[in-house]
């Protein structure tokens, strides 16, 4: 940290909006916040999927915002690994992050580029934040699963009207998705005109009509 980074953030102007900025408005900051929505996080996985982040400025964030009660630490069942949740607080920031998913939706748009890493947390926030803009409202109980190769597994979740991403394997999944995060996050970006599935790197597990109903949410022609 520099010597002014404490000064940098403090506006000094009355606003809800700036207090907020005050707590969460440095960089990083709301990726952590979004990479914890789906559940608690090792420090470790959130050096991974925050790269290029280092760990000190990782661990400069944490504090901060356990600090200011967004963030708490939750004592491993086993071994000496630090675990981080959201507060319910930290949780309450949800549809704000949502919101901004759907901003970079409308208005910056555009596939990976080459030199982006492109990890779980990212494509499924921009899964679920797409359906539940664009799609009709699915039926509660619906339930797909992502495999992405080498990161985590993922379960979207149709629940009170609306779809919910949640870490790890659901059995009811209807659907299973085997593909790369990167894959996944091109055709998520690929205009609705020209998009197919399955792909050369994105494979589908379901029975036909399942499957039928997947692709026409998706906006995608089913090949």
């Amino acid at each position: 940290m520099g010597p002014n980074d404490n000064t940098d953030r403090i506006y000094r102007h009355f606003c809800m909006g700036a207090r907020a900025l005050e707590v969460i408005g440095e960089r990083w900051s709301l990726l952590i916040v979004r990479d914890l929505l789906p559940g608690p996080r090792r420090f470790t996985d959130l050096v991974r999927s925050l790269n290029p982040i280092t760990p000190t400025r990782l661990t400069a964030r944490l504090r901060r915002l356990e600090a200011a009660g967004v963030v708490e630490r939750q004592p491993a069942e086993t071994g000496n690994e630090v675990w981080y949740r959201l507060t319910d607080a930290g949780r309450d920031l949800g549809p704000a992050i949502d919101e901004l998913a759907f901003w970079g939706i409308e208005h910056a748009r555009e596939p990976p580029r080459g030199d982006e890493p492109v990890h779980g947390e990212a494509a499924m926030l921009g899964t679920k934040v797409w359906l539940n803009r664009y799609s009709p409202t699915p039926r509660d109980g619906l339930v797909w699963v992502w495999r992405f190769r080498g990161e985590d597994n993922y379960s979207l979740r149709a629940e009170n009207s609306a779809w919910d991403v949640v870490r790890g394997e659901d059995e009811r999944a209807v659907v299973t998705v085997e593909a790369t995060a990167e894959d996944w996050a091109v055709f998520l970006t690929t205009p609705r005109e020209k998009r197919r599935l399955p792909t050369k790197g994105i494979r589908l597990e379901a029975k036909r009509p399942e499957l039928r109903r997947f692709a026409k949410l998706f906006m995608a022609e089913l090949t």
